[in-house]
């Protein structure tokens, strides 16, 4: 079961495992998850089987919100570490994703000038131009990549619609470096099948294509919340940071969260 769904725009600043203080911006419907992944893991729970929505909030009402925010917080005098696309699914299958973009890097600047802007995304959509290009103006893009065997990956993100691991792959390398690559790592199992990514099969195949892609840095961590599917189970820290020493080895650095 889900543990929750954002109903506004903005939230936060919450306290991230990962980016430190994080004020959120969710551009998905309030309290309805829409993405190109269903992953089994997902906090948010399932995706829908029609996950497509015209209930977007618009570009001026997010860059109304936002501005506002970051205004009462200068007049506190609060600390922000990242301003972070997030929420209810994928953001950037906002229509309107990329001028969101220009909007959050100009609001920033004037409001904020020392805080990251950080994208969580699953990458599915970074194949479009736009998109792309609007990714590269984020100072943190933390792209998802759970697994490099693609029958691992379909039985864990259950991607909706047309899916090459190669094509994902491909993208990631686009980047050039620019990216943070994220891995939940976990074991158990659903429907009968047996589902993990951290046996040394895996670990040894996800490490290759890292050492393809060369990121800026690794996020790895594990499961933290309830699911949307029942039976999965977290791997403990000292099995993180064996992964961790892995990673190392290539030359790339790694943040282990547990």
């Amino acid at each position: 079961m889900p543990t929750f769904l954002f109903d506004s725009i903005i939230f936060g600043p919450v306290w991230s495992r990962r980016l430190g203080e994080s004020l959120g911006i969710n551009l998905l419907p309030p309290g309805r998850k829409v993405c190109t992944f269903n992953c089994i893991y997902c906090e948010c729970g399932h995706t829908p089987e029609n996950s497509s929505s015209t209930d977007f909030p618009s570009r001026p009402e997010v860059k109304e919100l936002l501005e506002e925010r970051l205004i009462e917080m200068k007049n506190k005098g609060d600390y922000l570490d990242s301003i972070t696309f997030a929420g209810n699914g994928e953001p950037t299958l906002h229509p309107e994703f990329s001028g969101i973009m220009e909007d959050t890097v100009r609001i920033r600047n004037e409001h904020f000038p020392k805080t990251r802007i950080t994208v969580l995304s699953n990458a599915t959509r970074a194949g479009d131009k736009e998109i792309f290009n609007a990714l590269n103006k984020a100072d943190m893009n933390v792209l998802k990549l759970d697994s490099a065997i693609e029958s691992t990956l379909l039985h864990i993100n259950c991607p909706l619609g047309k899916f090459s691991l190669t094509n994902l792959i491909g993208t990631l390398k686009q980047f050039r470096g620019r990216l943070i690559i994220q891995t939940l790592f976990f074991r158990g199992s659903y429907s009968g099948i047996q589902v993990e990514n951290c046996s040394d099969i895996e670990i040894s195949a996800w490490l290759k294509v890292l050492d393809e892609i060369k990121p800026e840095s690794v996020m790895i961590y594990s499961i933290a919340r309830d699911t949307a599917i029942p039976g999965l189970k977290p791997i403990d820290i000292e099995e993180l940071s064996s992964i961790a020493v892995r990673v190392e080895k290539l030359g790339i650095p790694i943040q282990v969260t547990h």
